[in-house]
């Protein structure tokens, strides 16, 4: 049986939550996953956290930022010839692929009561407002959207594909 949040345990869980401890350690003194803790404490509208992620040795990476610009603003001014041609070719964008196909309006999206089968079903908006619609156009057979859309959700793998034969 899951234990409950009694008003005792919601008082321990603001006073330890108050304190700084960990979430995974105010569990396990609570009787409840971390991730309760987490949940609890947000509906609770308790203080925000800082990630106890350490990114580059610091919470968020925060302080190594100013570390990594001086290294740069250190960096020589002139490459030669031979070194700088392969940093510009990567830093240039690539070139555009195939044209297009032309990206349907927001006026030809439809609602989700308007929304039919062989029309594209890609969200535009935000999900739960009234603006939230549907792209509408004519899906690409076999698949949920149109081909402009088709070009954003399926991309190739640049990985060889393995072939089933080679597998034994």
């Amino acid at each position: 049986m899951a234990p409950e949040w009694t008003p005792e345990r919601i008082k321990m869980l603001t006073d330890l939550w108050n304190e700084g401890l960990a979430t995974g350690e105010i569990g396990r003194r609570l009787g409840f996953t971390k991730n309760a803790v987490i949940g609890k404490a947000h509906r609770l509208g308790l203080a925000k956290r800082q990630s106890p992620i350490q990114r580059d040795g610091t919470a968020n990476g925060a302080a190594k930022k100013p570390a990594r610009e001086a290294a740069a603003r250190k960096a020589p001014a002139a490459k030669p010839a031979a070194q700088a041609a392969p940093a510009e070719a990567k830093a240039s964008p690539p070139a555009p692929a195939a044209p297009r196909a032309k990206r349907p309006a927001a006026a030809e999206s439809v609602t989700l009561d308007r929304l039919a089968h062989g029309m594209c079903c890609w969200p535009i908006g935000e999900p739960g407002t009234p603006e939230f619609r549907f792209c509408g156009e004519d899906a690409v057979p076999g698949k949920p959207y149109c081909a402009h859309h088709c070009e954003v959700a399926y991309v190739r793998s640049s990985k060889p594909e393995k072939s089933k034969d080679k597998a034994a």
